[in-house]
């Protein structure tokens, strides 16, 4: 496995993260395969915070994926609430923790288990506490609520933080959002196209893939 350093030059490097949900364990195989295929390296799968599926169940589809792909795709973990979903994580052979909030237990206990740690924040008082606490980089999050400019406003004062923006980020304001200051983004479902998944257009997920990773290939 790969040192956490070199995770995090990774990410910086590729800067996509795909944010998937819900998906069944086949539709999430091919999807997976999919996504690699379109260059994608780094795929958050996400616990269930209504419960409506197990964090057993969360855990070995991440486990099932580490397994298919070894070292060629870093698997980890979205929506992660609690230390325990944290060590399930861990223990499937996941990679990174990114939350929708900014939990200080969370993001040590990630630390301590050597996981990249991506809390999720909104103010500069959150962006800063998350990065106190330890985080290796801040999941701006929901980006979509607050747009470019406040971005932009953030990163000037906080520009030794790394932020990711996630919510809302699409092919069109790619370039925007990384000429504002983050390092990096999460994207769901501007990727994950339900509806290609549910008639087998794993090739249309492909193409998206490809879509996003060649604006970043020339961005760079």
């Amino acid at each position: 496995m790969e040192s956490k350093n070199e995770r995090i030059a990774e990410i910086l490097q590729k800067k996509l993260i795909v944010i998937v949900r819900g998906l069944p364990r086949q539709q999430l195989r091919k999807t997976a395969q999919a996504l690699y295929d379109g260059g994608i390296r780094f795929l958050e799968i996400t616990y269930s915070a209504s419960g409506a599926v197990t964090d057993g169940q969360t855990a070995e589809s991440i486990a099932m994926l580490t397994d298919a792909f070894g070292t060629s795709m870093h698997i980890g973990a979205g929506t992660v609430l609690t230390e325990e979903q944290v060590r399930l994580t861990r223990e499937a052979g996941g990679e990174f923790i990114i939350s929708p909030d900014t939990n200080e237990a969370v993001i040590r206990r990630s630390v301590e288990l050597g996981l990249v740690s991506i809390p999720g924040a909104l103010t500069p008082t959150e962006i800063q506490r998350a990065h106190q606490a330890g985080a290796d980089f801040v999941k701006l999050f929901p980006v979509v609520s607050m747009g470019v400019d406040y971005v932009r406003a953030v990163c000037a004062p906080l520009s030794h933080i790394r932020l990711l923006a996630v919510g809302g980020v699409h092919l069109g304001n790619l370039r925007d959002y990384l000429r504002a200051g983050v390092c990096g983004f999460g994207i769901g479902t501007n990727i994950i196209d339900r509806a290609c998944i549910e008639r087998g257009d794993y090739a249309g997920i492909t193409r998206l893939a490809s879509e996003y990773t060649a604006v970043i290939g020339n961005a760079e």
